[in-house]
């Protein structure tokens, strides 16, 4: 345990006053930054103050969680699934149903954001992402403001922690999409709203919470169910293991050798002793019984020029008809978008009346807002 020097930063509500006092801790970190994003499966709540936030000085120091969420005086940060307890989670889906069916009838009156602003950064582009937030946010009563790669350099430009102060005083809630996780980690660190986890390269929780609620729509229920994924173990398998530290079902992922999960996420969520957790390099055993087989693109933003060696890599991991055939009539395919047609996936597959990949994809923006509503206490 090594000591580090750090801050306990005093905030009023009621009042633009804060001030610093130093303080003495000790702190062990393990892993890289990516890898060890201080993600805690099972680990006891952390002891908030409403008006009262302590913070390591040292970059390396993981950042205290509770079973529900980072607090910052009532609000909440929203970066792993694995940060909330079930209870919170089946709380936030159950809300994002009423919220979606109030949406769909044509009612506007709802409109809990009102008066509200959000930032969005966006280190990596993307459709769904942006509109889906966007689009939420101004259904419900506020203003999103879109920050692309050119309008901060988050990190290069302007150091995170300053954006993050920065942000924080004009805006009500923070929403990023970056590539390093511990780039989340520190906007959360330093900001004094809440901040969203639009997708790093460690995780993706906003697209797993819309296809849990999406599958609920179409099964009935998550808990008890089979989700097959086939391809690269990427931030969605990594999302999909701790949603499976938090709520029972049986989650199995099939990829080719090398290309398997985090390690240490793996092992993380098979201790929850939560679900039935398997990782396998055998595709057409993986998906027997399955009620979902999922697929993603095999080479992820940022990993394109690998793609050629990818695709003969991945060779016989390809959602096609003859998989989806195994999984048995009743299986349905889901998948994150944007797809590569003819290449994880068949066109048939995408096309097929048990296809759920549209639905998936609108539910993006209903799951985000009810995760928005939790993050601010709404």
């Amino acid at each position: 345990m090594a000591a580090i020097s750090g801050h306990c930063t005093f905030r009023s509500h009621q009042f633009p006053l804060s001030f610093t006092v130093p303080v003495a801790s000790s702190s062990s970190f393990y892993g890289e930054a990516l890898r060890s994003s201080s993600i805690s499966l099972a680990s006891p709540p952390s002891v908030h103050r409403s008006l009262i936030s302590c913070q390591a000085s040292s970059a390396a120091s993981p950042p205290s969680s509770s079973v529900n969420g980072t607090a910052k005086g009532g609000m909440k940060d929203f970066l792993h699934i694995s940060d909330f307890d079930k209870a919170t989670i089946m709380k936030i889906l159950d809300r994002a149903a009423e919220v979606k069916a109030q949406l769909k009838s044509g009612d506007r009156s709802f409109a809990p954001f009102k008066g509200k602003t959000m930032a969005m950064i966006f280190a990596k582009p993307s459709m769904r992402t942006r509109v889906s937030f966007e689009t939420g946010f101004f259904l419900l009563g506020g203003h999103a403001i879109y920050l692309g790669p050119d309008d901060i350099q988050m990190g290069k430009r302007e150091e995170t922690r300053d954006v993050a102060r920065v942000l924080s005083r004009y805006n009500d809630i923070i929403m990023a999409r970056v590539f390093g996780h511990q780039d989340i980690l520190d906007l959360a660190k330093f900001s004094s709203v809440p901040v969203i986890n639009g997708l790093t390269d460690y995780n993706h929780p906003c697209q797993i919470m819309a296809d849990a609620l999406t599958i609920i729509e179409h099964i009935g229920q998550l808990e008890g169910t089979k989700v097959v994924y086939v391809g690269d173990g990427n931030n969605i398998v990594h999302s999909w293991l701790l949603l499976a530290s938090v709520v029972p079902f049986h989650f199995v992922c099939a990829c080719p050798k090398g290309f398997e999960p985090d390690k240490e996420t793996v092992e993380k969520a098979q201790k929850a002793g939560i679900s039935k957790i398997e990782i396998t390099n055998d595709p057409k055993e993986a998906v027997k019984g399955a009620d979902v087989v999922y697929s993603d693109v095999w080479a992820s933003m940022g990993q394109k020029e690998e793609a050629a060696h990818r695709r003969q890599v991945f060779q016989g991991f390809q959602v096609d008809e003859a998989l989806m055939k195994i999984a048995g009539p009743k299986a349905y395919f889901m998948h994150c978008l944007p797809a590569e047609r003819g290449v994880e996936v068949t066109d048939g597959v995408i096309e097929a009346p048990n296809s759920i990949v549209f639905p998936q994809a609108e539910n993006r923006m209903h799951a985000q807002n009810a995760i928005m509503l939790h993050a601010l206490g709404l």
